[in-house]
């Protein structure tokens, strides 16, 4: 797909840019208004693809769990292997459309890896994620971030408190997520792991707060999150904060999900085999 487009549809879902302006945008860059509506659900996610990990692999156990926090009660996506016993919990953060399949998704593939996975519902302090993806992205978009932020970083004592639960606790997020997870660095002390797939930085005099090592994923063609990168090395270096950071060429913001046609295979196989092992290394899975 023809770069500028899927740098249009980034720039409305995650630059503020209003529907109306972008429907006309991509009509201009499609040649007509019959072609961009032709291309629109090509944009969008296809989360009727198939998962990776199926909702009923036999290998795991799922279920809805919900806990408190100081914005409200938060719903989520808990899934374990079936075998018993203790073992790392891994918090799963959304993008900016909420707890969707994709996600769900997530958290199952790392459960196949032997992790406790939980994904919560950051929607939840505004009623929920919704089923469509155009509603969800619009009630993200008119919930206070900083509720949400205050919701994630109660679910690492939630996690903590599960029977299943060794004590070690990580935390992953993609997008909007991937910032949510520099801020629960920030604010968990107790973390012992953290990966950030293309997430805004936090500013530089909370970095001193962050004690897990993290796994920072950059994408070469997202400017918008990549023009903090430098400042956050920076304040990293200058905090002793133990740190792996990668950039993947060629690839856009949101690489991972292979619901959209962001997706760079490539890259996402290759961030994910990093993932895996900075968890195990760092989780003592």
């Amino acid at each position: 797909m023809d770069q500028r487009i899927i740098n249009l549809y980034d720039s409305f879902t995650h630059g503020g840019m209003n529907r109306r302006d972008f429907l006309d945008r991509l009509a201009t860059l499609a040649g007509s208004a019959a072609a961009a509506a032709a291309l629109l659900p090509l944009l969008q996610n296809d989360y009727a693809q198939a998962a990776i990990i199926a909702p009923d692999d036999a290998r795991l156990a799922s279920e809805r769990a919900a806990y408190d926090s100081p914005k409200g009660r938060i719903d989520g996506y808990l899934v374990r292997p079936t075998a018993k016993g203790k073992r790392p919990a891994i918090i799963v953060i959304q993008e900016n459309r909420g707890l969707n399949p994709h996600i769900e998704d997530v958290a199952r593939r790392l459960a196949v890896e032997g992790y406790l996975a939980y994904a919560p519902d950051l929607l939840s302090v505004s009623g929920g994620t919704p089923p469509d993806e155009d509603q969800a992205r619009e009630l993200h978009g008119k919930t206070n971030p900083e509720d949400i932020v205050v919701a994630a970083v109660a679910a690492v004592p939630f996690v903590e408190t599960l029977p299943e639960c060794n004590g070690n606790v990580g935390v992953v997020g993609f997008c909007f997520g991937g910032g949510v997870v520099n801020r629960m660095a920030a604010e968990r002390p107790e973390l012992k792991a953290a990966v950030v797939y293309y997430g805004l930085q936090i500013p530089a005099d909370k970095v001193p707060a962050i004690r897990a090592p993290l796994l920072l994923h950059y994408a070469e063609l997202d400017q918008r999150v990549n023009a903090g990168i430098a400042a956050y090395e920076a304040a990293l270096k200058a905090n002793g904060v133990k740190y792996q950071m990668y950039m993947y060429p060629g690839a856009n913001h949101g690489f991972h999900n292979d619901t959209t046609p962001r997706y760079d295979e490539a890259a996402a196989k290759l961030a994910w085999s990093r993932t895996t092992a900075f968890f195990k290394e760092n989780l003592k899975a």
